[in-house]
């Protein structure tokens, strides 16, 4: 199916040879799939480490009812593809000998259905190289595209980054936008009609998605994305990319659930044969299936009875990665997240939102030495509306002295609020173990948040815990395991994570392979970590001599704390965490996992292991009660 392939010129080493392949579809129609086979850059959604692919679609140009339609490209990548992708679309617009013409007529229309720095500076390259070029947005979209446009991203010069300097090389003029208000449809050649539909959230305020009603094809852009590298235009089943697409859920629809769900609700009514997202292979076969586990994956937020206001503005998309990894660590105890783009929310969406939380997080760029003008206004509303009794968060992104982060943190504190953590203040992007601290800081502000909900049940009812007497409670903590230290180190140098759990929830699955299952519960932290492919150790701990390891490893970690600080460790062949005085160890790999209520279930494969003290007994964990470890 791939006809050429085009090559990035020097792709940074760290991040893979990156290339762009096209993809015929149909007459009129095909991919340009941009490839890297590692991750991009540190974000919380691409935590998997498979790679990438940025899928953009070009309807050639042809006839629509006698007249000359001009080609149409729909969602362009980012700067990260502009070499190989450049090369692609000049061939296919211009032909062979003709890739320096820079002229098209009818002229190149340009679909931009999602909107940061990194793109805004692909469509100044792409004006470049076509000066006729005519973009089409949304509202939001529109207005993001205009303020980018002359924008630079912070760089490591000595002066301010945060400041916009007057640029020396100002590029090419903003082309024509047309404006998209509501659902509009595009004729095109070769008998397409492209529909046209605006789909906002809090993340990206300017999504347009686009369908191709002939065919079916819906260009969903972010929804139903996956970050996985690889080829073929469509996934070959529906367990092939599961795993892929409930994580970039996780980490990017699940703090905006119920504004999704909207979205899905509007698009289920297409008539759609195929859905080709932003990133990660199409899906032909079991696209209701997807649109179902959409609904499914946002059930356990929309019935959650807490939760947490985050209210952020992001120039260059450092505060908003930030704002992912809070939310995906609140997430994952079961508090819903409730994001408020302040740039682009109402007065009425912000009061409702502050009124209706059990915790509020404020974060901000530092753009020229000040907060901007939405995240000010939030604040005065945050500080007049706001219940004092309840925790507050204040993150930000800067590029030289993080002003606005200062004025949040003061203006919060003399204000009389209490706060959840110590401010997050991060210097241009987060890289990984800042990711992981960050969402940790979440996962801690959730079970605060529950551990307080908790105690107010318990002194409503007298003191009484209904499962303690629950017979069937009470007999479910009466199945026992056996105690072990679960260990796991990922990446290396200084981007290397690694993590350490308490497992008592473990049991022999297999013989062929050899293999057994463990259950993690989604709020710890080294469930991060343990996706399927992931290595791990599961350290067997020795009756009489469990407590020193149960002390180290239960003992509560600040976010982002070395769960092996001061041990001695050994190592097994694949580099894992060996602890030595275990009664025996197993490293694994992670093979399959199940969504079991509050935990995941990992099946994995052994492939090493060792008996250190044969005369030893294995540590048994006994319960009173099967509502708790």
């Amino acid at each position: 199916m791939t006809d050429t392939t085009f090559k990035a010129a020097a792709a940074p080493a760290e991040s893979g040879e990156r290339r762009v392949i096209v993809l015929p579809i149909e007459p009129g129609l095909v991919c340009l799939r941009g490839l890297s086979p590692k991750r991009l850059r540190f974000e919380v959604e691409y935590g998997l480490e498979r790679g990438t692919t940025a899928n953009t679609f070009l309807f050639r140009g042809g006839e629509c009812e006698g007249r000359p339609v001009g080609p149409v490209l729909v969602h362009p990548p980012g700067q990260s593809f502009a070499a190989p992708f450049l090369e692609a679309l000049a061939q296919q617009l211009e032909g062979p000998g003709r890739a320096s013409a820079g002229h098209q007529d009818p002229p190149l229309r340009l679909v931009v259905g999602f909107v940061n720095p990194n793109r805004a500076a692909f469509l100044r390259q792409l004006a470049e190289r076509w000066p006729d070029l005519e973009l089409i947005a949304s509202n939001a979209g529109a207005k993001l595209v205009e303020e980018l446009w002359q924008q630079r991203k912070p760089g490591s010069a000595p002066s301010n980054p945060e400041t916009a300097a007057a640029d020396p090389d100002p590029g090419p003029p903003l082309p024509p936008i047309r404006i998209i208000k509501g659902e509009e449809v595009l004729e095109l050649g070769h008998g397409h009609r492209l529909r046209l539909i605006p789909v906002p959230t809090p993340r990206w305020p300017g999504a347009l998605v686009a369908f191709e009603e002939s065919s079916g094809l819906l260009i969903s852009g972010k929804f139903f994305a996956a970050h996985l590298c690889s080829e073929p235009f469509a996934e070959p089943n529906r367990s092939s990319s599961e795993e892929d697409r409930r994580h970039f859920y996780d980490c990017l629809m699940a703090p905006m659930a119920r504004q999704v769900e909207t979205v899905v609700d509007r698009l289920e009514a297409l008539p759609i044969r195929t859905i080709a997202p932003g990133h990660g292979p199409a899906i032909s076969e079991s696209w209701r299936s997807l649109l179902a586990d959409y609904r499914r994956w946002g059930e356990s937020q929309g019935k959650a009875k807490l939760a947490v206001a985050l209210l952020y503005a992001s120039a260059y998309g450092n505060t908003a990665a930030i704002a992912d990894a809070l939310a995906q660590g609140v997430s994952r105890t079961g508090v819903r997240v409730e994001s408020v783009n302040c740039e682009f929310a109402t007065p009425e969406q912000l009061l409702e939102t502050i009124r209706s939380c059990d915790a509020f997080l404020i974060g901000s760029p530092t753009l020229g030495g000040h907060a901007p003008t939405p995240i000010v206004s939030a604040l005065g509303t945050l500080l007049s509306e706001a219940d004092r009794t309840k925790p507050v968060g204040v993150f930000g992104s800067f590029g030289w002295s993080g002003e606005a982060i200062d004025l949040l943190e003061s203006k919060l504190r003399d204000g009389g609020f209490r706060f959840a953590f110590e401010t997050i203040r991060v210097k241009f992007s987060p890289d990984g173990p800042t990711l992981l601290r960050l969402e940790e800081t979440g996962t801690a502000l959730g079970r605060e948040l529950l551990g307080r909900q908790s105690r107010q049940k318990r002194i409503a009812a007298g003191g009484l815990s209904e499962s303690r007497s629950n017979p069937a409670v009470l007999a479910l903590g009466r199945v026992v395991g056996s105690l072990c230290v679960l260990t796991t180190r990922k990446g290396e140098g200084a981007e290397a994570l690694g993590g350490a759990m308490v497992a008592s929830w473990v049991s022999q699955a297999s013989f062929t392979p050899p293999g057994f299952t463990v259950a993690v519960a989604k709020d710890r932290a080294v469930e991060l970590l343990l996706h399927s492919g992931d290595r791990f150790v599961l350290n067997v701990l020795a009756q009489g001599r469990q407590q020193g390891p149960m002390k180290q490893f239960l003992q509560p970690f600040e976010p982002g704390a070395d769960r092996f600080a001061g041990l001695e460790l050994d190592s097994s062949p694949s580099g894992q965490p060996v602890l030595p005085e275990a009664l025996a160890w197993l490293e694994a790999t992670v093979s399959q996992r199940m969504e079991c209520g509050d935990h995941w279930l990992l099946y994995a494969q052994v492939s090493h292991g060792g008996l250190l003290d044969p005369a030893a007994l294995t540590a048994v964990h006994q319960r009173r009660s099967g509502a708790n470890y």
